[in-house]
């Protein structure tokens, strides 16, 4: 939708006008209060709005680690070992701290729908900074209301990757079942310990 030029408030006037569907078709309640909600936000201090100038840039960004290229290789090629092992066929993936895939394999062989799983079982340990099977329990335990977090998968085979205490990064894998999966999980997190 492209919004014409009148929707934006004039920097040489203190009037805000606005353009609104809502206003053509009679709904001038809705547009008084636009006008008055444009009109608190514009009046509010400063100081409400931003820590203001004087704040350091300490106080203004956080620091995160998160899992280096190479050690989600390294952690890739753990589970790998730990799977082939065993037997089983796998995916694995690896996520830095904000769950977004840094690295990721599919075993020839493994089911279709295994990638998806594990990428889903290394985002959930990474957000919730536990083991998705931590998420799955609860569930189990008479909590479905768990099921509607968004961006979750729970399902055990999640484990955090955990630095100086600090989670930066999260192993998933799928195609192993259950625990199996959580132990060829652990076997990349302890590669990057």
């Amino acid at each position: 939708m492209r919004f014409p030029p009148s929707c934006f408030p004039s920097r040489s006037t203190s009037t805000v006008r606005l353009y609104s569907p809502a206003v053509s078709h009679g709904g001038r309640l809705l547009a008084g209060l636009l006008v008055a909600l444009a009109a608190v936000t514009a009046t509010a201090p400063v100081s409400a709005q931003s820590p203001g100038p004087t704040a350091s840039p300490q106080a203004l960004t956080l620091a995160r680690a998160d899992i280096a290229q190479a050690g989600a290789q390294r952690a890739i090629a753990a589970a790998l070992a730990e799977a082939e092992k065993n037997g089983w066929v796998i995916a694995v993936a690896v996520v830095d701290s904000g769950g977004e895939l840094v690295a990721f394999h599919k075993a020839d062989g493994a089911i279709g729908i295994s990638p998806s799983v594990a990428i889903g079982k290394a985002r959930t340990a990474a957000l919730l900074r536990q083991p998705s099977k931590n998420f799955e329990d609860y569930i189990n335990d008479g909590r479905p209301s768990f099921l509607s977090t968004p961006g979750t998968t729970p399902l055990e085979g999640g484990i955090p990757i955990i630095v100086d205490g600090q989670v930066v990064g999260a192993v998933g894998v799928s195609g192993a079942h259950g625990p199996n999966d959580s132990q060829v999980a652990q076997a990349g997190v302890g590669a990057v310990r």
